[in-house]
């Protein structure tokens, strides 16, 4: 009995819904390969994926076995391994698809391997750690010190790749693990003020206004003058180290930033991605074209299809509705992950779902971004659907994590 208990799930809905995505995402690799003019890199990606989340299945058992007390002691060896793997890929790391020109991934024989997504369960499980130590949330941005810290070496490292869209994730799960800690919103604000301030830094005009706003506010601010003078600082040097920052961009990197703005700027090149994932989501209208039956996916217009921009096959193919459920579905998934750290009474337990949903709420929302033009190409996966056998495993094993959390917190109650 006590063999059954320690495998069973702690959340089979979420479970559910969460191994539903991978084999829809199957689907929907098979049919990204099915082409007038046959691909091999993509008309057998289905079964690699199959192998690899055939694999995460076999594997899940494993994860249900260790007690929660266990994972947060192993929450530091993994973020240590983790580190040293992004050290790695910037030595002997190579790109891939959309991030062709990035160091990316480890690549072993037949097998490939990218770190920052091994990084950012260990960073949430290491995160959760050093917040649930918290006995009050600091009051100062001093305060903060040991979590900024415990993202910023992962994140600095991925950002050397460079790889800007996975470094926007840590930033996410960074934000909702401190707000899911108790600390104050307008203290999460001023933290992150200085990315806000390099982007309204667009426009001079905007960004003289809230700095002198920014100024305002902090005068009124009851804290610690050192504090005040740094948040203003950091926002003053954002601002002006924007446009050096910008010369120093490579001219591919530049580009993705001018088409986020205006497609057409470039029609042939850095637009062209934008360009035909919006027709193919256009086209699919209400019903969609069909499964297997896209005619922007069957002439291998879509860029990476089966990987970045499989949210565009799924638009045409299976028009409004479909995307309806799939954004659906990813809703229901984050409303279980929430209600699962709600019950738990253990700090370390309730903080891991909430740094999973964060790195999963910002891949859903870079990724749908991107292929419907309101975020730049990044090359960011959609988890459990996009192709990538690695991405696919250690996200199935974290769902694994996350139902062994459930399960001892539903033992708990």
């Amino acid at each position: 009995m006590r063999r059954y208990r320690s495998l069973q799930l702690g959340d089979p809905i979420l479970f559910g819904l969460v191994v539903t995505l991978a084999m829809f995402g199957i689907a929907m690799i098979y049919s990204a390969g099915v082409l007038d003019v046959p691909d091999r890199s993509v008309v057998g990606a289905w079964r690699q994926q199959l192998i690899w989340f055939s694999l995460a299945l076999m594997l899940m058992p494993l994860i249900l076995r260790v007690p929660v007390g266990w994972l947060e002691w192993g929450a530091q060896p993994a973020y240590a391994l983790a580190l040293v793997l992004l050290l790695a890929t910037l030595f002997f790391g190579g790109g891939r698809g959309t991030a062709a020109s990035t160091k990316s991934w480890l690549i072993i024989g037949p097998l490939t391997l990218q770190p920052a997504e091994v990084a950012k369960i260990a960073t949430a499980m290491m995160l959760a750690r050093v917040l649930g130590e918290w006995r009050e949330p600091p009051k100062t941005l001093w305060g903060l010190w040991k979590p900024i810290v415990v993202v910023m070496l992962p994140m600095g490292l991925v950002m050397l790749q460079p790889d800007l869209g996975s470094a926007l994730v840590f930033a996410s799960i960074l934000v909702w693990c401190l707000f899911w800690a108790g600390t104050p919103l307008v203290t999460i604000f001023f933290l992150v003020s200085p990315i806000l301030s390099l982007f309204l830094s667009i426009s001079w005009q905007v960004w003289g206004i809230y700095i002198v706003l920014l100024l305002i506010v902090l005068l009124r601010r009851d804290a610690f003058l050192s504090e005040k003078a740094t948040i203003w600082l950091a926002n003053a040097m954002a601002g002006a180290l924007a446009l050096p920052l910008w010369n120093k961009l490579q001219p591919y990197q530049k580009n993705r930033f001018m088409v986020f703005l205006d497609p057409m700027i470039d029609p042939r090149g850095a637009g062209y991605n934008l360009i035909q994932s919006r027709v193919a989501i256009g086209s699919g209208g209400w019903l969609g074209r069909g499964w297997l039956h896209g005619p922007q996916k069957r002439g291998a217009f879509l860029p990476e299809q089966h990987t970045d921009f499989i949210f565009a096959v799924i638009g045409e193919e299976l028009g409004f509705i479909g995307v309806l459920a799939v954004l659906g579905t990813f809703g229901l998934i984050f409303w279980r992950l929430v209600k699962i750290a709600e019950k738990s009474n253990d700090p370390f337990a309730s903080l891991v779902p909430i740094g999973l949903f964060g790195s999963w709420f910002a891949h859903v929302l870079i990724n749908v971004g991107m292929t419907v033009g309101i975020m730049p190409v990044t090359g960011i996966p959609l988890p459990f659907i996009s192709y990538g056998g690695s991405f696919l495993l250690v996200n199935l094993l974290a769902v694994a994590v996350i139902q062994r959390v459930a399960a001892e917190t539903g033992r708990a109650r």
